[in-house]
């Protein structure tokens, strides 16, 4: 519920549930598709914000919008439950893979913040993380 009785919209909600996340301070931060209900400006400023949060911890961030997980230290793209392609964003745009096929259809989307259903397979999952030291996770 939102101010004087009000109902949060979905793009509300994420965001108070990611600056809750964020608040308790915690060595390891989940975010599952942390971003995925805000238009594309908010979804930048969360993002930024987000990135900041990251410092110090290690961060699991599971996302269908690869830009939200470009820049992580290692990525991992889950098909039917498995572990396909493993690394670096570079990395994997290099071996032109499933994770190299989404970024090329979201690009051609005209929008590297498009909804998940139009440029991603169903069984497709991708997860980047951060350690906080910089060891490999």
């Amino acid at each position: 519920v939102g101010e004087r009785g009000l109902k949060l919209s979905g793009g509300e909600k994420q965001r108070v549930g990611v600056a809750r996340a964020v608040l308790k301070n915690p060595a390891i931060l989940v975010l599952d598709e942390a971003t995925s209900a805000l238009d594309s400006e908010t979804e930048r400023e969360v993002q930024l914000a987000l990135n900041e949060a990251a410092k110090g911890r290690t961060t699991i961030a599971v996302a269908h919008r690869l830009s939200t997980i470009a820049g992580a230290d290692r990525i991992l793209v889950m098909d039917k439950g498995r572990i396909a392609e493993a690394g670096t964003h570079g990395e994997l745009l290099g071996q032109g893979g499933l994770y190299a096929g989404m970024w090329k259809r979201q690009i051609e989307a005209g929008d590297r913040y498009s909804s998940p259903s139009v440029v991603s397979a169903s069984d497709l999952t991708v997860a980047g993380s951060s350690s906080s030291d910089g060891r490999k996770l």
